[in-house]
């Protein structure tokens, strides 16, 4: 198990929590009341600030409840988090739906995975090994 330090920016944030033993995210929660009008998007604060363990970061996801329920999704989904990174967590919603959403203070409205990142050493290179595949691209191997 990880420690993950969380920093309180506003009194009526709402510290995460994992919703069952099994869960591989915990929920974020608004501060603020919103409406999100439809094919709007907005960045919702959460009042949080993280302090990531080096070598980890922070996914911010959908929850699938209002994404079925509301059409309610995280635009940039996943959401990158960097450990480097201790400004205000807030998660950018977009409203697929026709109808305006609305956000109360204290609601869920994304879900956050602690995950395993790797660094990679980026190298310059005239020729890459070939595979099957090649260079074809977008639908190429089906719909």
């Amino acid at each position: 198990m990880i420690n993950l330090k969380i920093k309180k920016l506003n009194n009526d944030a709402i510290l995460p929590k994992y919703q069952s033993s099994g869960a591989s995210g915990f929920d974020l929660h608004s501060v603020e009341d919103l409406d999100i009008l439809p094919s709007e998007f907005i960045a919702v604060k959460t009042g949080l600030s993280f302090e990531i363990p080096s070598g980890y970061e922070i996914q911010v996801r959908p929850r699938s409840g209002l994404a079925f329920k509301n059409g309610i999704s995280v635009l940039n989904t996943p959401g990158t988090i960097d450990s480097d990174y201790r400004g205000e967590v807030m998660v950018i919603l977009f409203n697929f739906s026709k109808n305006i959403f609305n956000i109360k203070k204290g609601d869920r409205i994304a879900q956050a995975i602690l995950s395993q990142v790797f660094q990679a050493n980026l190298i310059l290179s005239d020729s890459l090994d070939t595979t099957e595949r090649g260079n074809s691209g977008f639908g190429s191997t089906g719909i």
